[in-house]
């Protein structure tokens, strides 16, 4: 027995529609991997607490590792796969926090953490995506201040002492003058009273 006419050619666009959505989201599954990067410079300070900002979505779970390269080598921060494990380096142990949306703060940054930071997403089918995000850290100032602030005050504090020694002196010196004028004026009288006795 036959199918009639009309239902087998519906049949036919109904299995070619299929097999089109099906290829089209068999290609798009193992692509779907991408990352953001919201702030690809940032600029700190020594001692200060620092946010490495990124944004991923993927369709699987994603296994996100940051890597820190600068003049000194390279080093591995972190690796970690959504819900399964975290593998953080002994020199980042204590330093390191972790977000689910892909960041990672640094803690207490100092003048080694400067340089660029790598991360890369990679999706369990394989494709991955990388972002780069460049550090740069500063020395504070403030202890350049701090030191010219207390030269500042020993220099007003000697200056002080002198101006209060010069002042002793110069008094010294007018009783010193008044003294000797004195005793000059009370020998000329001693010596006018004696010619004038004889």
């Amino acid at each position: 027995m036959r199918p009639p006419r009309g239902c087998r050619r519906r049949g036919v666009v109904v299995g070619t529609v299929t097999l089109c959505l099906a290829a089209g989201w068999a290609l798009q599954t193992p692509g779907g991997v991408s990352l953001t990067v919201p702030q690809p410079n940032i600029n700190a300070t020594v001692a200060q607490n620092i946010l490495l900002s990124v944004e991923y979505s993927c369709r699987g779970v994603a296994t996100i590792e940051w890597k820190h390269v600068s003049s000194w080598g390279t080093t591995k921060i972190v690796e970690w796969k959504s819900g399964n494990y975290v593998n953080i380096s002994s020199v980042y142990k204590d330093r390191v926090t972790i977000f689910e949306n892909g960041s990672i703060q640094l803690l207490n940054v100092g003048m080694r953490d400067a340089g660029y930071y790598f991360v890369t997403v990679t999706e369990e089918h394989g494709t991955n995506t990388y972002g780069a995000i460049i550090v740069n850290v500063y020395e504070i100032i403030y202890e350049d201040i701090h030191f010219v602030a207390v030269l500042f005050a020993f220099l007003a504090a000697v200056s002080a002492i002198l101006i209060c020694f010069m002042w002793l002196c110069n008094k010294s010196l007018h009783l010193f003058q008044k003294t000797t004028h004195k005793l000059s004026a009370s020998t000329t009288e001693e010596i006018e009273l004696e010619t004038i006795e004889c």
